[in-house]
Parts: C-alpha cells; structure tokens; sequence
C-alpha cells in the first residue's frame, strides 16, 4: 500500500520536472552554445512530429513507408502557395495547417489504395517513387502555369501569428529580447506534445491495436475479423497528416521552400529515427529524433576544426565524413540493438523468443 501511494506522486514529480525541463531548455541551451543550437532545438521538435506520424505506419502498422517525406512536402508547399506573394495570398496559418493535414490525408490514402497488396521490399520500392513523384512534380510545376516556382523554390512565407503576434519577430520577456526561435519553440513544443497525446490514443484503440494484430500477422488478423484494408488505408492517411502540418510549420519557420528539402535522404532519415530510437514506442521514436537530428550538427562543429587543428587544412569533405561515421554508428547500433536503442516491451519479447 506505501509503494502504490508513493508511485503516483514520484510519477507527476518526473512530470513536472520534465515539463520544467523542457520549458527552460531554449535558454540554457542559447546561452551555453549560441541561438542557432535553439534553431536546431527548432528542428528536433518538428522531426520529432514527423517521426512519430511515420511510426503509426511503419511502427504499428509494419508498413514500410520510404516516401513519407512526400506528405511533408504537400504540406510545406501548401502553406508556402497561400500565405506568400506568390499569388498574393496571405490566408492565416490556423487556416492552413488543418486543411494541410486534409490534403495529406487524402494523399496517404491515394498512395495507399493501389498499395495494399503490396508487402516488404515491394512496398518500400512503390513508396520511394511516390517520394521521388512528388519532388520531381514540385520541381516542374512552373510552366505552363507557375504553381510552385520550379527548382527557384517559394520565399516570403508568411510565419505564425498567435493571439495578434506575429512569431516570426520574436518577442520580448522580462525587458530581454528573444529571437524568433525561441517564440517557435514553444509553438512546436505544444504541438508536439498534442501530437504524443494523439499517438498515445491512438496506440491504446481498438484501432491501434488492430494496426499491431496487422503488424505481427495479417492473415490472422484478417481470420479475426479485422478489416485489413480499411485499417491500413486509415495507417497511411493517420500517419500522412502528421507529416502536413510537420511541413505547413516548416514552411512558416523557414520562410522559403524549395524541392530540395525533400529529397529521399530526408525521408530515410526519418525512417531511420523511428528504427534506431524502437520501432512502436513513442518514447524511443523521440529519442531517434534527437539523435539523428543533434548529432549530424555535432559532428559538423567537430569535424571541420579538428581537421584543421591536426592537418592545417580541409582533407576530407566534412559532409562524406560526417554521413560516413554516422552511418558507421547506424551500424553498431543495429548490430548490437536490433530493437533500437528504446523498444517497446513487445519487441523486447519477440527478440528474446527469437
């Protein structure tokens, strides 16, 4: 009985001190490392949401998605089309960011539709054309009518405004000027939050756990009644809107756009975080995300002075090193942590019978 009165308090005592955490963490980081580690703190968050929206697929489902940066995309060239001068439209971004994930949606389902028979290496090949389909579409859609400014890209965006302020400027707080990275933050942080709480219901449905019975076995969740295809259509439309409004705040965050943020590397990162952090545990997927999204920059700020502090000049392109050693730790973790770093206890249990 003291353990079970004890366990609550320690719970929301780790509760408040994450929440404590997270709020103070713009400042101490931009006071230690400089405002453009809050920038890339910026960056953790929004892949966090992407990561996480690509999980409902490939996580629960077992759906193996290589294109998913595709749905970031729609998103991110809808906001950039209507809050820009590109058309000299300039609709609010409340606006957009949910008709955003409506148009991912349907873009997930399109996808999907043609695909439900597919399985493995087949499905990963039919999702990287999708990827690459839409690219190659927002990098030609400037003639005969210019509807996203070809390779040039959509710059001007528009940012967030929020009760009459407009993020983009930044804000003031106890007589200190704050950057606009620090005022995006805390938009992302909330919707990221509201994004684990949807992930987290949806992973305790009756649909969430129908995703799973999918995942370990499609024939007997079909034998149980289970209508697979409507399921894996909602996994792909679930997941695709997640990655709408991931790239509707980027769009606004960056203030430009252009095809070549969306290019398949990025989408195999993706895949990558919820891999290496664990595949179907939301905590893990997050970990993933702040992996693969700090220490690429970690290496970079490493990389260039060391090179020049022992060989007086630049030997190696720090870009191919950079992805040489981070692939080199992809390696070591999935020979040693096939699960990722942080599985859910499911996946522990399929290993160890293994």
């Amino acid at each position: 009985m003291m353990f079970q009165s004890k366990s609550p308090a320690r719970l929301w005592v780790a509760y408040a001190a994450i929440a404590i955490a997270l709020v103070i963490a713009p400042f101490v980081i931009g006071a230690g490392f400089g405002n453009s580690w809050v920038r890339i703190l910026d960056f953790v968050l929004l892949y966090a949401m992407l990561a996480l929206g690509l999980n409902i697929v490939v996580g629960y489902a077992g759906l193996l998605d290589l294109g998913y940066i595709a749905f970031y995309a729609v998103g991110a060239y809808l906001f950039a089309i209507l809050a820009s001068p590109h058309f000299d439209l300039h609709v609010s971004a409340w606006m957009i960011l949910p008709a955003g994930a409506a148009i991912a949606c349907i873009a997930g389902a399109t996808l999907g539709a043609p695909t439900l028979r597919l399985r493995g290496d087949y499905l990963a090949i039919v999702t990287l054309g999708f990827g690459e389909i839409v690219r190659l579409f927002m990098n030609n859609l400037d003639r005969p009518v210019n509807i996203t400014n070809g390779p040039q890209g959509i710059n001007l965006i528009d940012g967030v405004s929020l009760f009459g302020y407009q993020l983009e400027k930044g804000f003031t707080l106890f007589g200190t000027r704050f950057s606009s990275d620090y005022a995006y933050y805390y938009l992302f942080l909330v919707l990221a939050l509201l994004t684990i709480f949807i992930c987290i219901r949806l992973e305790n449905s009756r649909i969430g756990r129908a995703w799973v019975a999918i995942r370990e076995d499609e024939i007997a969740a079909q034998a149980m009644g289970i209508n697979t295809r409507n399921v894996k259509l909602l996994a792909f439309a679930m997941g695709a809107s997640f990655g709408g409004v991931a790239g509707g705040l980027f769009a606004a965050f960056q203030g430009f756009v252009s095809p070549e943020s969306f290019t398949l590397m990025e989408s195999v990162m993706v895949v990558c975080m919820v891999v290496l952090g664990g595949m179907g545990n939301i905590p893990g997927v997050i970990l993933g995300a702040v992996l693969l999204t700090i220490t690429p920059e970690f290496l970079r700020a490493i990389i260039n002075p060391l090179q020049r502090e022992l060989f007086g000049r630049m030997v190696v392109d720090p870009e191919n090193l950079r992805m040489l050693l981070f692939g080199l730790a992809l390696i070591v973790v999935m020979l040693f942590r096939p699960a990722g770093l942080w599985p859910s206890s499911r996946r522990k249990e399929e290993l160890s019978h293994d």
